[in-house]
């Protein structure tokens, strides 16, 4: 039937959001994710519009999975847990390896850090996360459990915690050294929860 999507949408978008977090949005075409996803280019463009609007649409469900694996790792019972835990997420994602053993690193540094990819709309879409991820770990460093422990208000904690994770993407970029992003969550948490 005309009109009729003839692939599996779910299976195109995550092989579009892999190559997107591997490649990068600049060295990604629509080739590539035609290429990727076995889906000719010309359906990928009437069933997404041009390559930014795929962008968008892979980097919500992007955004989706990365908060549900925040809130969960914040559900710890206390707020140093709670934070320890954000942060060895953060460390499993960015040191995270592809079939080709290369590190996807983070999608949302990579894109952020990619002077082809920052127009208004994309901008828009990373920060929504960044300012997401900010308010859930504010919300969690807030809780009563936190209260005397944490070094600053819970606001500027999080701000720091968010600031901190996207300095561990260069790092794990440079270094290849997950021993060094340990030891960076490690002083931050000692900062965060001194004594």
């Amino acid at each position: 039937m005309a009109g009729t999507k003839q692939f599996d949408e779910d299976e195109v978008l995550d092989r579009a959001l892999l190559l997107f977090w591997r490649r990068g949005f600049g060295a990604t075409s629509m080739q590539d994710v035609a290429q990727a996803t076995g889906v000719l280019r010309g359906s990928l463009y009437h069933a997404y519009g041009d390559k930014q609007a795929l962008f968008l649409r892979v980097f919500g469900r992007y955004r989706t999975r990365y908060l549900d694996s925040l809130r969960e790792a914040l559900a710890a019972p206390t707020a140093e847990e709670a934070l320890r835990r954000y942060l060895r997420l953060a460390i499993d994602m960015v040191t995270a390896v592809d079939d080709d053993e290369v590190t996807r690193g983070c999608l949302t540094t990579k894109t952020a850090t990619d002077e082809t990819a920052m127009d208004d709309a994309i901008r828009a879409a990373l920060r929504g996360l960044l300012d997401d991820v900010q308010q859930a770990l504010a919300e969690r460093l807030g809780q009563p459990d936190a209260a005397g422990r944490l070094a600053l208000p819970p606001a500027a904690a999080a701000r720091l915690v968010t600031t901190t994770t996207r300095g561990m993407v260069v790092l794990e970029r440079v270094y290849r050294d997950v021993a060094q992003l340990e030891a960076v969550a490690d002083d931050l948490l000692r900062l965060m929860f001194p004594g």
